[in-house]
């Protein structure tokens, strides 16, 4: 108890010296002797590094390749939390990455030409992030009953493709809109980023955390690969669409499409999308993959996982809906920047259901083993509250409530299994929810550079809690029980 109580305080001094360090509560920010963008000839190079200290109530040590090198939050189906943990942290309220986008006058009146690349890294690590790395390193570590040895691990989009993040081109006209080729964030994705009072930060949000609602239920789908997007906006409305073809060895084997709809009137905004992707990919948990050397070579020439020929995976059509909406006050207090509140509400509806399979791999070639197939399908209601105070001081106070609900589902061994296997037989397909709540508080010191600290509580219970070797109650069935887990994060990011 005494050595917890000590990792608690290191924290909090930590936190304590990091806001410290900014001066009376309401100085402005500090001169910057950097440029406000490094920008030639259309191109500009941005980049973040984000690094800081965390304490966990429970959790697994830092893992140098997985996208969330700690597990921020309760909701993970690795399930392999080992006890407290006091370690360096990193991308805990941004991911880090490095990245160009160029904007080009074509001679054509009205026209630009346009472009972004960006790819993610883990700062403590200097590697790429790479999601399916994280599990090959896990495979056959410890069993959920008794995970010793595990370090962090989860399924991703991002798989240690040299750019794993958004890489497209494309031509903008104000008056009709732009139309890019490549890489894309999901339409679902980039409107999370829009309307998550935490900002999709790592650490104090599940929106963030999880790309689980951005993919429509499978977080390889939250960016396309192979795939089109029409976006126009005006003042007071925007319109998207998004389209993929798939790919043999991406996130989705087979076709997706998205469209978002939104409006601005005065101070509210509002957005609905829908999604429909055939195919995705879903990775298990490490614990479902054997022991085994990771040589041999996938298509783009990494490294590949082949305990029996690949990775444990899993096929589905993913649908989904969102509803999201924000609502900015703008606060006078006789400053000539006024303070801004700004409240956030959401609503998601995802359903996963069988999906064919014939063929393919996980993004960058990753190898898979299909080994079940769903049956009923899985429904998840999702539901988040929130509010974000910015400053003009350089202060910004956020705080956000998630909430995530799963139905009973069934699934049959292998790719075309029928079998039915239910909650009684698999406790994690048994209904379940998740909560959170959350609070963070940043402090602006440059325009580049800003220091952070912040807490989060989540908890999953029934369903989502089956398998956790602690803190499970019903005698493991997946009925009844809960896991709970608190993190406090500080630290600080560098922005170009």
């Amino acid at each position: 108890i005494m050595g917890k109580k000590t990792l608690i305080l290191s924290a909090a001094s930590l936190a304590a010296l990091s806001l410290g360090l900014v001066g009376p509560a309401f100085a402005a920010p500090a001169n910057d002797p950097l440029p406000d963008s490094l920008t030639m000839a259309g191109i500009t190079l941005y980049g973040t590094v984000d690094v800081g200290y965390a304490f966990q109530s429970k959790g697994v040590p830092l893992n140098g390749a997985s996208v969330d090198p700690l597990e921020y939050q309760a909701f993970t189906t690795t399930r392999n939390f080992t006890g407290s943990q006091s370690t360096l942290a990193e991308n805990a309220m941004e991911q880090s990455k490095i990245g160009i986008r160029w904007e080009e006058p074509t001679g054509l009146e009205g026209v630009t030409f346009i472009g972004k690349l960006e790819t993610a890294f883990n700062p403590l690590s200097g590697e790429l992030s790479d999601a399916c790395k994280s599990l090959v390193e896990n495979a056959g570590i410890g069993t959920p009953a008794a995970p010793a040895g595990q370090t962090a691990n989860a399924d991703s989009s991002r798989c240690g493709q040299a750019i794993n993040g958004v890489a497209f081109a494309g031509f903008s006209s104000k008056t009709l809109g732009a139309v890019t080729i490549g890489r894309h964030n999901a339409l679902q994705l980039d409107a999370l980023a829009q309307y998550d009072p935490q900002a999709l930060s790592y650490a104090f949000s599940f929106l963030g955390y999880s790309g689980f609602n951005g993919g429509s239920g499978s977080t390889q789908a939250a960016r396309w690969d192979n795939s089109v997007r029409y976006a126009y906006a005006n003042p007071n409305l925007r319109v998207s669409g998004q389209y993929s073809g798939g790919g043999s060895d991406t996130g989705i084997l087979g076709k997706a499409y998205g469209v978002d709809l939104g409006f601005t009137a005065g101070a509210l905004s509002v957005d609905a999308t829908y999604q429909k992707i055939d195919q995705a990919v879903n990775l298990r948990s490490s614990f479902d993959d054997n022991a085994t050397s990771s040589s041999g070579a996938n298509l783009t020439g990494q490294s590949a996982y082949t305990a029996n020929n690949g990775l444990a995976a899993f096929i589905t059509n993913d649908t989904s809906f969102n509803l999201m909406g924000k609502y900015a006050l703008t606060l006078a207090n006789g400053t000539p920047k006024p303070d801004k509140l700004t409240l956030y509400a959401g609503y998601s509806s995802i359903k996963k259901a069988h999906g064919d399979y014939t063929s393919g791999g996980a993004e960058d070639g990753y190898l898979i083993n299909v080994g079940i197939d769903v049956n009923a399908a899985a429904k998840y209601d999702m539901e988040w509250l929130g509010a974000r105070y910015a400053m003009a001081s350089g202060w910004t106070v956020s705080a956000g409530y998630y909430h995530a609900h799963q139905n009973d589902w069934t699934i049959g061994l292998g790719p075309s299994g029928t079998q039915g296997i239910g909650c009684s037989g698999a406790g994690l397909l048994c209904a379940g929810d998740f909560d959170e709540v959350s609070l963070a508080v940043d402090r602006q010191l440059t325009k580049h550079i800003d220091v952070y600290v912040g807490a989060n509580y989540s908890k999953v219970t029934d369903g989502l809690a089956w398998g956790y070797a602690s803190d499970q109650g019903g005698g493991g069935s997946g009925t009844s029980g809960s896991q709970p887990q608190t993190t406090v994060t500080a630290g600080f990011r560098i922005k170009l």
